[in-house]
């Protein structure tokens, strides 16, 4: 039975596109029912779309596949806005009263609108975060009713390039697919992993992705500062390669040995050794110091964003870390021996709580939680509607014809079996598309071939005829 209410949700990563399409639950918890993702590391950098083609035909592909899990079409999505150009800029709009006035809610509206005017160039104010409003020496939320001669609205706007979210719609109508609503990606990864208390004493929330590092601070329930770093998981990974290993291989070696402390041998212990897929053996101290050299520096770039925030005194909380990278080993020790806060903490699921149609469809290893933050975000059915033909249509078709009067239960079983032919032909429809889909990533793979495969598939001939024209 094709499911008929369920919200989809898309975070365009820069390792892999992953959507998700799911029910929330009268606990707060949430059901998936599909996921699909695709590899978008050769279209997307620093979680940057730089190839609308390739994304568009991505996007396309996971929505077939969802749909095929549904056995329903997907009328809209959420998406996540993310990306190494996303941040934040304090902004102060001052108005002078005459007199003691009691501030009115039109103030109020009239000082975030003049917020949202400010002129930027190549960027766009994506959302505003909410600050207070000072009032003399006090500070307020909700200003309305207090009496004053002065007001000053502190904002803080979430910016980014203006390409940004133009190439996200560029690319959804290239897929002609319709996007529900825009979410900033960090705001919602924050709403589901870090609890109120934690907003509230005040915390920094790092996102180790794989080729970007998100950094929020919150205090008193409030976003204080939110940058992107160019910086994440996959700059470990080249640095391995280094050593003349392929960066698949490379990756494998960061998650199966790879820490980001050195310990050191016991005395008189042999070294450890790591053995190569060329069968070359390597120590895995000098994997681990490139691992740890390059941690440090992530590590110091995300304090030195906290220490730019202003609060880095005031982080009851600590620091909570979540994303791919805060699987990497040992990962805790190399932020408290740098930042001295004692505090760390690593979310890999979400608050509240995740069940799924199929075992292990959702990993609890913190890659999720950013399409699932989208997804609790979410509000409205993202499930299109079958267009049905009313029953009095059915009746007025059969008169037309010149048949004999349809009572209303012949017309009403009609009804229903055109009903069902046509969620059958859909099926089928999409059950060819993922087929055609299979059948041309495999001749992809097959003609992917060496120069010496194809020659070596031509004979022995072919490279005797290679060496002869030289001789000649």
């Amino acid at each position: 039975m094709a499911v008929t209410d369920f919200i989809v949700a898309i975070e365009l990563g820069s390792s892999k596109i992953t959507g998700i399409a799911g029910k929330k639950n009268s606990d707060g918890s949430i059901y998936v029912l599909a996921c699909a993702s695709e590899d978008s590391s050769s279209f997307i950098r620093k979680g940057v779309i730089y190839n609308l083609n390739k994304t568009a035909q991505s996007l396309t592909s996971i929505i077939n596949k969802l749909e095929g899990k549904l056995g329903a079409t997907i009328a809209k999505v959420y998406v996540g806005i993310g990306g190494q150009s996303l941040r934040t800029v304090k902004n102060t709009v001052v108005r002078h009263l005459e007199g003691e006035n009691t501030i009115s809610e039109e103030l109020v509206a009239e000082i975030n609108d003049e917020n949202i005017q400010v002129p930027l160039i190549d960027l766009d104010i994506l959302d505003v975060a909410p600050q207070e409003y000072r009032i003399g020496n006090n500070f307020q939320i909700d200003p309305v009713g207090v009496l004053s001669n002065h007001i000053e609205g502190r904002f803080l706007n979430i910016i980014a390039r203006d390409s940004v979210k133009k190439n996200l719609e560029k690319c959804f109508a290239q897929a002609n697919i319709e996007v529900a609503d825009y979410f900033i990606s960090p705001i919602v990864t924050a709403d589901v992993v870090l609890s109120d208390t934690e907003k509230r004493s005040g915390c920094a929330l790092v996102d180790l992705g794989a080729d970007t590092t998100t950094v929020s601070v919150y205090k008193n329930n409030i976003l204080r500062h939110l940058t992107v770093l160019p910086i994440g998981g996959n700059s470990i990974t080249r640095d391995i390669c280094n050593l003349q290993i392929e960066e698949s291989e490379a990756e494998q070696l960061k998650k199966q040995y790879g820490s980001a402390v050195n310990e050191p041998e016991a005395e008189g212990e042999s070294p450890k050794t790591v053995e190569l897929n060329d069968k070359r053996v390597i120590e895995e101290k000098i994997l681990n110091d490139i691992i740890e050299a390059r941690t440090e520096e992530i590590v110091a770039n995300i304090w030195n964003q906290i220490q730019v925030s202003g609060y880095e005194t005031q982080l009851l909380a600590g620091i909570i870390l979540t994303g791919g990278g805060a699987n990497l080993k040992n990962i805790e020790e190399v932020i408290r021996k740098k930042t001295k806060i004692e505090k760390i903490k690593i979310v890999r699921s979400v608050l509240q709580g995740v069940k799924a149609c199929e075992p292990d469809m959702i990993k609890s290893d913190a890659t999720y939680n950013t399409v699932l933050g989208l997804m609790f975000a979410g509000e409205d059915n993202c499930c299109k509607p079958e267009e049905v033909k009313p029953v009095n249509s059915l009746l007025e078709d059969a008169e037309e014809e010149g048949g004999a009067a349809v009572t209303l239960d012949e017309a009403e079983r009609k009804l229903r079996e055109e009903d069902r032919k046509q969620r059958e032909e859909e099926k089928r429809l999409r059950k060819e598309q993922l087929e055609e889909e299979k059948r041309r990533k495999k001749e992809e793979k097959k003609n992917k071939k060496s120069w010496f495969d194809k020659v070596k598939e031509s004979g022995t001939n072919a490279l005797g005829t290679l060496f002869d024209d030289e001789d000649k």
